[in-house]
Formats: structure tokens, C-alpha cells, sequence
């Protein structure tokens, strides 16, 4: 009892003395922050649990090594508790509960790939980006257009700033092609006055993507090349967010596209709209157009006088003393790592 007096007191001078939550100290102690505040909220600190550890219950040494032995054996080497258990009741034979396996492989340091099993590979971090104004990191994908003759589609090349919005780049083909994605980022980074070689373009995995034509593009321009990792489409959100409005959009025809003048077309009147009518939420309801040209902050300013001016004159209906939050958004990440979250949360 004594023990955990000292622990807890442990705990909440060292959370004062370096500011730290009490959670974080927990960590570095024998105890989870759940049994702190257990153990906080107890009038005693003796243990009330009933029963003992030595259950006349528990396996004995014998049938732990018969365990190992069975886990361990040639029939059964590359199977789990989950398998082997079962497949011992059809012979007749029971030893233990799938659990009680786990617990003894684990006490031997045994729970792990055995035999000719593969180990699991670990996946990587996802590139990560940071922007602080336009023109520093792209995101792009190619996405289908319906024709009107079923199983044909016309390809709809797309390039996003993340920091500001903008569709900076696109085109409408008949095909998908490294060569014409490549022409497309040189036009954009052209259009856009962009400093190639301060340039982030990232994209996913497909022909296109990382064809050799694209590749030596990009690399001839200077610009930095990343891709989502294998299989994770979410590595490229902003492009997949930017798809997503499209086909929802109500700019988006109802029926398939007769021919690719009639594709080509629509498209630029999607793009016109998006960049300088849409209010997009993710840059608090600016258009990308006025936050490339640096024109929200003033929106953003005069929409908190009005809010403040409201409140001022019906304070009852605010429930909260806080208005709505109309900051600017100064920094976008394209997939934030956890240290850059808990660095801006300190």
C-alpha cells in the first residue's frame, strides 16, 4: 500500500513540476493512467480483488511443456492456438483453452512467426508535406468521364495546390498517358508562375504517375516526386476530396457525355466554378481563387466583426461565449505525421 502512495504521489508532483499531463508521467511509471485514477478515487488502497494468483487451476509444468512441444512440432509449427486447439479436440485430445495456449507462447517469448511463416513487413509513413503558401505542394490524379457508349470513358486529368485550393492543371483525353500528364505540369507550372525546383507533386502509383516520360519531366524541372504507398488511395486525400465534389457537384451531368468536345467543355466550366464560386469548407469558406490571390484574410476578419456585432446585440442566443473561428488557416499538411500534431497541439 505504501507502494502506491508513492507511485501516486510520484505521478502528480512530477505532472506539476514539468507540466505534464498526468497521462504522459503514467507512462514512464509501472501503472496505466486508468489504475492512477483508480487508485486516486479509492478511500483504501488495499487490494479488494478477490481469489489469488495461485489457482489450483493452473496448468502444471508438465502440461506447459506439452504446449511448447505441440506448438513447436512439425504438424503444427506454422498454425496459431486458433487452428491447433480445434484440430487436437477432433483427435480427442484437449490441454488447454485457444487463450491459454497464447499466454504460455507468450510467457516463452514464442508469439511470434515460427517455422518457414512469413513475417509481417511494416508499413511505412506516408510521404508528408507541409505548404505555407501556394505553389509548394500539388496533388494530381486522373479520374472517368461516362460516354455514351458503354464501356468507353474519356479521362479527366486533374492537378490541386493544397494550400490554396486551385485546380492549377487539367486536361480531358481519350486515353491515360505519362507523355500527356507531363505536358500537363509543364503548362500548369507555367500558367501558375511556380518555382519548379520548390515544387512538391505528389500523386498515386498508377501508368501515368510513374511512367518514364512523366519521371524524366520532373526531374529535368527539378521538381520533388512522391507517391502514396502501395494500396492507399487516402495518401492522396486532396485530389480524392476534389473528385468526390465533382461527382456530386450539381455542375456534374445527370447523363453520359456524347462526344469529347462535350466533355472537354464541361470540364472548364466545372474548373471556372470551383476555382472562383465554390466556397470550399476546408480553407473556412473562401474561394480558392481569393486565397491564392491572398484575399481572405479580409473576409475572414470581417466575417468575425459581423459575428462579434451579432452577438453583441443577442447575447442570449450565443450558448457559448465563443464565436464561430474565422482564423486563417496558415498551414496545410498532406498526410500530417502524428510529431506534427502534437507539436502544433504544445
Amino acid at each position: 500500500m505504501e507502494e502506491k502512495r508513492e507511485i501516486i504521489l510520484f505521478i502528480s508532483e512530477n505532472s506539476a513540476k514539468y507540466e505534464l499531463s498526468k497521462k504522459k508521467v503514467c507512462s514512464i511509471t509501472p501503472i496505466s493512467y486508468r489504475t492512477y485514477k483508480r487508485w486516486g478515487n479509492s478511500h483504501n488502497l488495499y487490494d479488494l480483488r478477490k481469489g489469488n494468483n495461485n489457482s489450483s487451476n493452473s496448468l502444471t509444468a508438465s502440461e506447459e511443456q506439452q504446449i511448447l512441444e505441440i506448438c513447436n512440432s512439425t504438424e503444427y509449427c506454422n498454425l496459431s492456438p486458433n487452428q491447433i486447439v480445434p484440430m487436437l479436440a477432433d483427435k480427442n485430445i484437449y490441454i488447454a483453452s485457444e487463450s491459454t495456449f497464447y499466454r504460455v507462447l507468450r510467457k516463452h517469448k514464442l508469439l511470434a512467426h515460427r517455422r518457414k511463416s512469413k513475417k509481417p513487413s511494416r508499413k511505412r509513413e506516408p510521404a508528408s508535406h507541409v505548404a505555407n503558401d501556394s505553389n509548394q505542394v500539388w496533388t494530381w490524379d486522373i479520374t472517368y468521364l461516362k460516354t455514351s457508349v458503354k464501356g468507353l470513358y474519356y479521362y479527366l486529368y486533374l492537378i490541386i495546390d493544397i494550400y490554396d485550393r486551385c485546380i492549377t492543371g487539367f486536361r480531358v483525353e481519350e486515353k491515360q498517358s505519362s507523355t500527356l500528364a507531363s505536358e500537363m505540369v509543364q503548362d500548369a507550372i507555367l500558367k501558375r508562375g511556380a518555382i519548379s525546383n520548390k515544387l512538391v507533386i505528389h500523386s498515386d502509383n498508377g501508368g501515368p504517375m510513374k511512367g518514364s516520360t512523366m519521371a524524366a519531366t520532373l526531374d529535368r524541372l527539378g521538381v520533388i516526386k512522391t507517391f502514396n504507398r502501395p494500396s492507399v488511395s487516402n495518401d492522396n486525400s486532396y485530389s480524392e476530396s476534389l473528385f468526390k465534389t465533382l461527382k456530386y457537384s450539381l455542375k456534374n451531368p445527370l447523363k453520359p457525355f456524347k462526344s469529347y468536345e462535350d466533355a472537354r467543355l464541361w470540364a472548364e466550366d466545372f474548373i471556372e466554378w470551383y476555382n472562383r464560386q465554390h466556397h470550399h469548407s476546408g480553407i473556412k469558406y473562401v474561394t480558392p481563387h481569393q486565397r491564392f490571390k491572398k484575399q481572405d484574410k479580409k473576409i475572414l476578419d470581417n466575417r468575425k466583426k459581423v459575428y462579434e456585432l451579432a452577438k453583441m446585440k443577442n447575447p442570449n442566443r450565443w450558448i457559448n461565449d465563443n464565436i464561430k473561428n474565422w482564423n486563417r488557416i496558415n498551414t496545410v499538411y498532406l498526410n500530417r505525421r502524428k510529431d506534427q500534431i502534437e507539436g502544433h497541439l504544445a
